[in-house]
């Protein structure tokens, strides 16, 4: 295990967009499984193997990149650990990030499903609000954990621990 953990570490400094949007892409795949074997009911044999694959590149290409760049990002506009930029840092995430976000993943999942713009609009409308009002509840908290409380190089892996329940979420959402 120590020698996992050595590589890892060695892979995360040497590479460090590539490791985290890999486990991203990794963690999502895991959330859309779980989505559809613990919440939809299906069994190992049914699942939606096209489904699994378009989370694990979403987290791979956009989502893991995404997060990696406005985590480094946040640490320049805002520097320091203290109480006071902890709560900036979580502040721009929530009110500007977050939202924008949502948006673009909602947008960039329609695209890559196939659907016209119209299909992708009405996904959307029906989607985001609620996915918004939910994100709300459960990663401000985070957030302020690991903002405070995490080196940068590892603040993608946090999120992405905690979000493998959210990608659960998320696929179920955009998917029921």
């Amino acid at each position: 295990m120590d020698k996992s953990i050595r590589t890892y570490k060695k892979l995360l400094q040497t590479y460090p967009l590539l490791v985290q949007s890999v486990q991203t892409g990794v963690l999502m795949g895991t959330g859309d499984m779980i989505a559809q074997g613990f919440i939809e009911g299906r069994s190992l044999k049914n699942l939606d193997t096209k489904r699994t694959i378009t989370f694990c590149g979403l987290g791979t290409c956009l989502v893991g990149p995404t997060l990696v760049t406005w985590y480094k990002t946040l640490s320049i506009i805002v520097k320091g650990s203290s109480k006071a930029v902890v709560l900036k840092k979580v502040a721009l995430d929530q009110l500007c990030f977050s939202p924008t976000f949502i948006g673009c993943f909602l947008c960039t999942l329609g695209f890559v499903q196939g659907y016209d713009f119209q299909q992708i609009k009405q996904n959307v409308s029906k989607n985001y609000k609620d996915i918004l009002l939910t994100n709300y509840q459960i990663w401000p908290l985070v957030q302020l954990g690991n903002f405070y409380l995490t080196p940068l190089h590892y603040q993608t892996l946090v999120v992405q621990g905690v979000a493998i329940c959210w990608n659960t979420y998320i696929s179920w959402k955009t998917q029921s």
